[in-house]
C-alpha cells in the first residue's frame, strides 16, 4: 500500500493517522485548544495527526450558514497552526481558483464529497504535487473511486487518500457499508473513515443538517476492524455550540478514550 507522508506523520500500511478539527476554522482560541489537546492525544498513542478545518465551506445547506473566515484569512490561520504547533494541515477547495493560494499552505489539498467526480477540480488538485484527500461522494459506489483515482494519476500525482463519509439512503440519512472501506483499499492508496460526517443527516434540521454523535464511536471502531488507515473526526470543546456540523461533532474530552480504543483494535489488525 502506498504510504502518504506529510511533515513527520504517516498515512497508510501500519500508520494511524487521526485527522480531526472543527468543521470550520473558529476564532483562535478554539483552534489553539483543539490542536493542543489532540497533538498531545496523538503523540501519547504514537498516532499521525493532521490538523483540519474549513477556511470557506461552500456546500452548507443555507446561504446564512456560517461558512468561515473566508480564503485569505482562514489560510492565513491555517499557517499559523503549522508554525506554533508543527502539524500538518488539510483543508477542503471548493473551486480551481482557490488552488493556487491554498497549495502554498496545506499539506494535504481535499475535495469534498459533493465535488469528487469533478474533472478539473481533481486534475489541478494532482498538479500541486501535494497529497490529495477525496471524500468518496455519497452517491458513488466505492469501485467508482477508480475513476477518480485515474483523474489524480493522470497528473502524474500518486499521493492519494480516499475517505469513506457514508452513502445516500433515502431523504436526510446516511449509512455506512463497511464493504466500501475492502473496496477502496483494493487500488492501493490509504482510506480513511470520517466517523462524524457519516452520522449526519443531511439537511435533516429543515435549515442545516442534523446529526447523532452518539454513533461515532462505534462506527469509528468498526471502520478500524475493517482495516481503514486513518480516522476523519470533527472535535470542538463544546460540541453543541460548534459554528458548523455541531450535531455532530465529538466533544473533545471523549477523544482520547476513543482512540486509545481504536488504537488497540488497529494493532490487532496488523499483528504478525
Amino acid at each position: 500500500m502506498k504510504i502518504i507522508s506529510v511533515l513527520d506523520q504517516k498515512i497508510g500500511s501500519d500508520h494511524l493517522a487521526v485527522i480531526a478539527g472543527p468543521c470550520v476554522i473558529e476564532e483562535w482560541d478554539i483552534i489553539s485548544e483543539i490542536v493542543k489537546t489532540m497533538k498531545k492525544i496523538t503523540s501519547d498513542l504514537g498516532l499521525s495527526y493532521i490538523f483540519k478545518a474549513s477556511f470557506d465551506k461552500a456546500n452548507r445547506t443555507s446561504v446564512k450558514s456560517f461558512r468561515g473566515p473566508g480564503t485569505d484569512k482562514g489560510l492565513k490561520i491555517l499557517m499559523r497552526v503549522k508554525e506554533e504547533f508543527n502539524v500538518p494541515v488539510i483543508s477542503d477547495i471548493h473551486e480551481v481558483s482557490q488552488i493556487d493560494k491554498a497549495k502554498e499552505i496545506l499539506d494535504i489539498i481535499q475535495i469534498p464529497a459533493f465535488l469528487s467526480r469533478q474533472t478539473n477540480l481533481l486534475i489541478a488538485a494532482g498538479l500541486t504535487g501535494k497529497p490529495v484527500n477525496v471524500k468518496k461522494g455519497q452517491f458513488l459506489a466505492p469501485s467508482d473511486m477508480a475513476h477518480v483515482i485515474a483523474k489524480i494519476e493522470s497528473t502524474g500525482n500518486t499521493q492519494i487518500c480516499l475517505t469513506e463519509r457514508g452513502s445516500s439512503f433515502g431523504y436526510n440519512n446516511l449509512v455506512v457499508d463497511f464493504r466500501g472501506m475492502s473496496i477502496m483499499s483494493g487500488f492501493g492508496y490509504p482510506v480513511i473513515f470520517d466517523a462524524t460526517h457519516s452520522v449526519q443527516l443531511p439537511g435533516g434540521c429543515g435549515t442545516s443538517s442534523g446529526g447523532d454523535r452518539k454513533f461515532v464511536p462505534i462506527l469509528a471502531r468498526a471502520a478500524v476492524g475493517a482495516g481503514v488507515n486513518g480516522l476523519f473526526m470533527e472535535v470542538h470543546p463544546e460540541p453543541d455550540k460548534a459554528m458548523c456540523d455541531a450535531p455532530n461533532s465529538l466533544a473533545l474530552e471523549n477523544v482520547s478514550s476513543l482512540l486509545s480504543r481504536c488504537k488497540a483494535i488497529f494493532e490487532v489488525m496488523h499483528e504478525g
